[in-house]
């Protein structure tokens, strides 16, 4: 495959995505190993080809990666043969917001024509549409509900759902593909993907180099977001002893490195207007765009993103529009691959 390179003026909001950029299973199915994906690295004004493993190569001693631990959740559920319905971010009272998807032509649609009312769900549970979320919007997609089951959500969720897919091929993933190596709190309802390169082996040659690792948790909802819709809210953690390691990264003048566009809302929830990072906890509706500022981070790992994404926002705020479109005019170019299974992408500042 040889594709042109696309002059980078204004790319970002132009570029076409062709089909066979487009990771549709996980490296493993490609016999590459976790970290042997590509990483594209751009620092000092200058980018560089590389494999995800060269990352304990690339940081550096007194670096600080701060990841996000949330476990993905069987968040999808086949509720008949025409209808998928996707459990989505937890609420305050038990509540959940869920989408209700159509299967439509080798993928699934959402479905825009619902009413309050109840859906009846495999093994005997039942959800209850109350009302659109949020309650101004126009579009109807997302919905508060409440689920009624015998058993705890999650546990009907691991003995009646799968890994939410946008695609209705035959050829399904064991949820294990969608869990990083950081993954210890159940909650997202899609993979915090941009950590999922990370291996058992490359974490411990990063920590053995002197490159430290902190949690934080945000849960995420579903990636599906259309018509112009800024992300929802979402829920998150910054411990204490994160906050005081990044302060402490920062006092020293070694670089703090977020794995993430989860992590950096987390992280700008909780900064002042000084760029102090506290600890906190609870739903963030930050929407972080090309406006905001930064300056808790140093260094961003990301996967890459479609034009009509939100997280090209997060980026933008980020690094200069230039920068980022020389970044994506490589991609392209080299034949990087995309979304949750593709290749990688460090920015430094």
């Amino acid at each position: 495959m040889t594709l042109r390179a696309l002059e980078p003026r204004d790319l970002l909001s132009t570029f076409e995505l062709p089909d066979e950029l487009i990771a549709t299973g996980p490296p493993e199915a490609r016999s590459l190993a976790r970290d042997e994906v590509k990483l594209l690295v751009a620092a000092g004004g200058r980018l560089s080809d590389h494999t995800f493993a060269d990352l304990a190569h690339i940081l550096e001693p007194g670096d600080l990666l701060v990841v996000n631990n949330s476990q993905t959740l069987p968040a999808a559920v086949v509720v008949d043969e025409r209808r998928i319905v996707h459990f989505s971010t937890s609420l305050p009272g038990g509540l959940r917001v869920v989408e209700m998807r159509y299967r439509d032509r080798g993928g699934t649609k959402p479905a825009l024509d619902l009413e309050p009312g109840v859906v009846g769900l495999p093994g005997g549970a039942r959800l209850e549409l109350l009302a659109p979320y949020p309650v101004d919007t126009a579009t109807r997609r997302l919905w508060v509900a409440h689920v009624e089951s015998r058993i705890p959500l999650e546990d009907y969720l691991r003995s009646n759902g799968r890994a939410i897919s946008y695609s209705n091929s035959n050829e399904t993933w064991p949820l294990e593909a969608y869990q990083t190596v950081f993954a210890r709190i159940p909650g997202s309802a899609e993979m915090p993907s941009a950590a999922r390169p990370f291996s058992a082996r490359l974490v411990t040659s990063l920590v053995a180099k002197g490159v430290g690792v902190a949690p934080i948790t945000l849960h995420t909802g579903v990636s599906s977001l259309e018509i112009g819709e800024d992300p929802y809210a979402e829920w998150f953690e910054v411990p204490a002893a994160t906050s005081e390691l990044i302060m402490a990264t920062r006092v020293r003048g070694d670089r703090v490195v977020a794995v993430g566009t989860t992590v950096v809302r987390a992280l700008a929830s909780v900064t002042d207007d000084t760029g102090g990072v506290r600890p906190g906890a609870g739903w963030t509706d930050l929407v972080v765009g090309p406006d905001s500022r930064l300056p808790m981070i140093d260094g961003l790992i990301t996967g890459w993103h479609e034009p009509s994404s939100s997280h090209l926002d997060i980026l933008r705020a980020f690094t200069r529009p230039d920068m980022l479109d020389e970044c994506y005019s490589h991609a392209l170019a080299k034949g990087y691959l995309w979304h949750e299974f593709g290749d990688s992408h460090l920015i430094l500042r």
